[in-house]
């Protein structure tokens, strides 16, 4: 009996070691990217930044998971839907989210981020998010008087106060900030007169457009005669599709990554005609304080 109790408990352990080695070798650290379009090739440029992935430099600013040729650490990417990423950021090492979902949650990209997208703001960044309008409207004089009302010292003010790190100004300002948060308050509840002006339909998406508020008022203050009137789209697709077809006048929803993917896809004659706005990606994590943290808890490979 003592014999058989001995051999049963050394099978035991062996079984239990063996379940242990299996499980290390099984758990890479996952790490969560968006699963959309171009924000996941934004996501995995991030992973490579951070020196966690080695990616196929023929893909551009655009690459897919097929294109990630190496992982320097054991890691696991995986596509998430975007806005669900900091709701289950507990559920991985660490995950890669765009402003616009972040701060909402609490999560500051200077104070909480491992990495922070680096983004200038030269008209060759393909993450820069514009204004876009139909090629033949590429010129169109009281779109441009809007394209220029957006690119003021008062919208950049607005973005930086009211944002909070989310989003920052594509365009020149002064670093000198004076708008106070009580101040950008009263632009996002600002009402404009419609009647008498010249109404331009402008296509948006998601929840974070008040800084359109803050153009109104700018074209207000010129005296422009010109009345922003937003149509929210909830589907990424339909903006560009509702231009293109003269549903609506401009659209400011994307950067110019994703305009140029989904006109060539689609054959749409829109084309960018104003630099908005950056909302750089962040790799944040509730396991880890720092990027070197991370790769030590995943081991390094190869």
């Amino acid at each position: 009996m003592k014999t058989l109790k001995t051999v049963f408990a050394f099978a035991l352990a062996a079984a239990l070691v063996l379940s242990l080695n299996l499980t290390a070798f099984a758990d890479s650290l996952p790490i969560g990217i968006p699963d959309d379009g171009t924000n996941l090739s934004r996501g995995i440029k991030l992973l490579e930044t951070a020196g966690l992935i080695t990616v196929d430099p023929e893909a551009g600013y655009t690459p897919e998971i097929a294109d990630i040729t190496g992982y320097l650490y054991d890691v696991e990417v995986t596509p998430v839907q975007a806005n669900t990423l900091p709701s289950t950021l507990a559920d991985f090492g660490a995950s890669t989210i765009n402003g616009t979902y972040a701060i909402p949650f609490g999560l500051i990209p200077s104070r909480d981020g491992l990495i922070i997208e680096k983004q200038s703001e030269d008209g060759d960044n393909p993450y820069v998010n514009i204004i876009a309008a139909r090629a033949e409207d590429a010129e169109n004089e009281v779109y441009q008087t809007i394209v220029k009302a957006y690119q003021t010292q008062a919208v950049a003010e607005f973005l930086l106060v009211n944002y909070e790190e989310a989003f920052f100004p594509a365009f020149d300002y002064k670093d000198e900030i004076t708008l106070t948060k009580e101040e950008a308050q009263e632009i996002v509840e600002y009402s404009s007169p419609k009647k008498g002006k010249t109404v331009v339909k402008v296509g948006v998406c998601g929840a974070n457009n008040d800084q359109w508020q803050a153009v109104q008022k700018v074209l207000d203050e010129q005296d422009a005669g010109i009345y922003i009137e937003l149509v929210e789209f909830d589907a990424y697709n339909l903006p560009n599709e509702a231009l293109n077809a003269g549903e609506i006048d401009l659209n400011a929803f994307q950067h110019k990554a994703y305009l140029k993917n989904d006109a060539e896809a689609n054959g749409y004659d829109v084309v960018a005609i104003g630099d908005t706005l950056i909302a750089p990606l962040t790799l944040y994590s509730e396991k880890f304080d720092s990027l070197d943290a991370l790769k030590a808890a995943a081991g390094k490979l190869g």
